[in-house]
């Protein structure tokens, strides 16, 4: 065939993406799967303060198929006015103002209020069942507050791999890093859920993927040092572990072996499976175990 034919260069540079290497936040991103979602505005007036508790079980499907807590992770945009968070083992309320966003992993409790000094008197679940469509009104009659928010549920295969990633708590303010695209996904999201046209349910739910990774990559861009100290992503950043980690998403049909993981890592056998073991909670080839599976998984799935 001529090579300068224009499908030989598109075959070309298909195969060297698909060559490229992986990190492993990248590896989760591509393996991890929506499966349902709920997308709800909130058009609050002063005073209000609504409460989010941890639950038994969260509806979130149009079917209002229930879902453990533990399968959802939470978001919310201020799209108008501002607003008071409070949120579970964080001392001081946080001020919101529009464009801020943030996102909440399996079952953290939240306060969002007109003031601190307002008392919540409804939850979250509460407003919904009252809502006229996908729009809550609640409030006073006061100073406006408009809150767009909603839940996410992922497929078993993703649950692992997200819970090691996500924080309980991620601020993203207006002016950080990356929100722009954050945003304009955001207003897709909404205008899918509004309009409802023809395959508007696989859109929104693509868009919701869209926008937790978003997310998760402006809280990454903003350079916050807390959440890298901490279990997986402590593993991530450690020069040694990040490397053998990397090594083992980048080549998941590798038989890879705890003396060949260490060797990457520039490290004894003894001193890499004790490390591993205290940052990551498993052994490496329990941990190189479910890396094959996620990596079959996004085989059968291409």
């Amino acid at each position: 065939m001529d090579e300068n034919c224009p499908e030989v260069l598109i075959f070309c540079l298909f195969v060297q993406k698909s060559e490229a290497n992986l990190d492993p936040i990248t590896d989760i991103f591509r393996t991890m799967h929506v499966t349902a979602f709920g997308l709800h505005r909130l058009e609050a007036t002063a005073p209000w303060g609504v409460i989010q508790e941890k639950q038994t079980e969260e509806k979130v499907t149009p079917s209002d198929k229930t879902i453990s807590p533990t399968d959802l992770a939470h978001f919310a945009m201020l799209s108008r006015g501002n607003c008071w968070l409070s949120v579970e083992g964080t001392p001081e309320p946080i001020p919101l103002t529009g464009g801020d966003c943030f996102l909440l992993a399996q079952g953290t409790s939240i306060v969002l209020r007109d003031s601190p000094r307002t008392r919540p008197r409804w939850s979250f679940r509460e407003i919904g069942a009252k809502a006229n469509g996908n729009v809550a009104h609640y409030g006073g009659g006061g100073a406006p507050t408009t809150i767009v928010c909603g839940s996410l549920s992922f497929d078993r295969a993703s649950l692992k791999p997200i819970t090691q990633l996500l924080p309980s708590f991620i601020l993203i303010k207006a002016d950080q890093a990356r929100t722009l695209a954050l945003h304009i996904t955001m207003q897709a999201l909404a205008s899918e859920m509004a309009e409802q046209a023809p395959g508007s349910e696989v859109v929104a739910t693509r868009l919701a993927e869209v926008l937790f990774i978003q997310a998760l990559r402006a809280h990454i861009a903003s350079g916050v040092p807390e959440w890298r100290n901490k279990g997986w992503l402590r593993a991530i950043f450690d020069p040694q572990m990040g490397t053998a980690l990397s090594a083992i998403h980048d080549r998941v049909n590798t038989p890879w072996t705890v003396e060949s993981l260490a060797e990457a890592a520039g490290m004894s056998r003894s001193a890499f499976a004790a490390r591993f073991k205290e940052l990551l909670g498993q052994t490496p080839l329990e941990y190189n175990g479910v890396a094959d599976a996620e990596g079959d998984a996004v085989t059968r799935t291409a």
